[in-house]
């Protein structure tokens, strides 16, 4: 499923919804490869050691989404925010299931070399962001919605203007401002 339209996507995502169990079963195949490319993208800015493969992570984020009976697609915009959210929030669990006391809490697993002197304390970026994108949400939702597309979802600027439907010119200011935003709340 392409992010610059496609109506045949949209509409088997309403057939899905409707509950046609054909469409449903159609649905996967027509967003796998862009959900798996964005997962890909997302991971590849991860941490290292990151055990969370990509396509473990679009099964989990499409099980979330698609299992979901209670939500009523819209569309393939908001198919893709819900992707992006469940994204997001897995991401955010394994890391704080790698933060709690039987996965070693703050500790990572180091090799020792000759060169080893120092050990750089692990990164709590996920759960930062985390935090400021909810202080964000509450106070400006584009911007937040800005945030879940381009960083927990790794879209580029032009998927992210395609996504939201805003001008890419008009994105990329909001993008500065909001990257300033982050590094002053994350400091």
């Amino acid at each position: 499923m392409s992010l610059q339209g496609d109506s045949h996507a949209s509409a088997v995502l309403q057939a899905a919804q409707a509950g046609d169990r054909q469409a449903a079963a159609d649905l996967l195949p027509l967003v796998y490869e862009e959900l798996r490319k964005l997962a890909a993208r997302k991971l590849a800015q991860e941490t290292p050691g990151q055990t969370l493969q990509p396509t473990a992570l679009v099964h989990e984020a499409y099980v979330r989404v698609a299992g979901d009976s209670q939500i009523t697609w819209e569309g393939r915009r908001h198919f893709f925010f819900a992707a992006a959210r469940a994204m997001r929030e897995i991401l955010i669990e394994q890391a704080r299931r790698k933060a709690g006391p039987k996965h070693g809490g703050g500790r990572r697993r180091q090799e020792l070399d000759d060169a080893c002197a120092v050990l750089v304390p692990p990164s709590d970026d996920v759960l930062a962001v985390h935090a400021a994108l909810q202080e964000l949400e509450a106070s400006e939702p584009l911007d937040a919605q800005i945030v879940l597309l381009r960083y927990f979802t790794g879209l580029t600027m032009d998927e992210t203007a395609a996504v939201l439907g805003i001008p890419p010119r008009t994105l990329d200011r909001q993008w500065r401002y909001i990257r300033a935003w982050l590094m002053k709340r994350l400091s």
